[in-house]
């Protein structure tokens, strides 16, 4: 099998993964990797739940660990343990990026013009976005788009959430479904009161809203900013027909803060291979969590 043929196989595979969801009303959770560190723990929630799993990177990791080098790592542990693992270039800022991520063989493109310009043009974002549709033939990935900037950063914040400011960003369903239509993406990137990050308030999702863009649009509906939301809105989100859920911040925090832990409790050790089991753990944690209320677990591909 050639190289274009097993990345065409494998976009294959990742599109029955994404009718699975749709038919079996479970979501893929998306995780962020920072490291090798994450992958691991990522691999190993995935294997102990059964659960098909998509891991992803935005332009800091794909410049900090490079595009062949991630689906390598992929390919490799996905080899080792037998699991079901797909990569997703999230949040890639231009069409030149977008598209070496294509090259590189990721089964889903998430093109976001609005990542590099938060002001860009509707206009501007669909031309792009449609651009990245027509390069994704080559291989079949799947292609993620969004209508305009998505509010917040993948971090720990400090600030309160501005709900007014978050409302006036809510996706609207018919222009939703004028984007799908415009631009044939196969992924939309919902917003419904959902932002980037963990904050000292809680996040609201507005539900109703979800089921109107669910009957407006007939393609996949992803969700950004899972981290810190109350439990029960996930739950419910997957009901409705979300399949796609991305998480950073939460599995960020918990590595951060357990290795702070680690190094306290360890400052004679500088094998640092020794120090980071209980940091993987605690983000494997983490995913499982995510996995189980994104109803995925047992949800691998017969």
């Amino acid at each position: 099998m050639s190289n274009l043929q097993k990345i065409k196989h494998d976009c294959r595979a990742a599109r029955e993964a994404f009718a699975r969801a749709h038919r079996e009303h479970f979501a893929l959770g998306a995780f962020n990797l920072d490291n090798q560190e994450t992958l691991i723990a990522v691999v190993r929630a995935a294997l102990a739940k059964k659960a098909p799993v998509l891991v992803e990177v935005s332009q800091g990791e794909v410049e900090a660990m490079g595009l062949d080098n991630i689906r390598d790592m992929v390919d490799n542990y996905k080899t080792q343990y037998g699991i079901e693992m797909y990569i997703n270039l999230d949040h890639s800022p231009s069409v030149e990026n977008a598209i070496a991520g294509i090259e590189a063989g990721f089964e889903c493109i998430h093109i976001d013009i609005s990542q590099a310009n938060h002001n860009a043009p509707r206009e501007e974002i669909i031309r792009g976005t449609r651009k990245i549709v027509e390069a994704a033939r080559k291989t079949g990935a799947l292609v993620e788009g969004e209508e305009h900037y998505f509010m917040g950063s993948s971090n720990l914040h400090t600030e309160k959430i501005d709900y007014a400011e978050v409302k006036k960003l809510e996706t609207n369903p018919a222009s939703a479904a004028d984007f799908v239509k415009r631009t044939g993406i196969d992924t939309f990137a919902a917003q419904v009161g959902n932002l980037h990050g963990a904050y000292p308030v809680p996040k609201h999702l507005d539900l109703d809203l979800l089921r109107q863009i669910r009957s407006a649009i007939d393609c996949n509906i992803s969700l950004h900013g899972g981290s810190d939301t109350p439990p029960h809105y996930f739950i419910e989100a997957v009901k409705i027909g979300a399949t796609k859920i991305n998480i950073n911040s939460d599995m960020r925090v918990a590595y951060r803060q357990t290795l702070e832990k680690v190094l306290d409790e360890n400052k004679t050790e500088y094998a640092v291979v020794k120090l980071m089991g209980q940091v993987i753990e605690a983000v494997q944690r983490v995913v499982e969590t995510k996995i189980d209320m994104f109803n995925a677990a047992g949800k691998v591909r017969p």
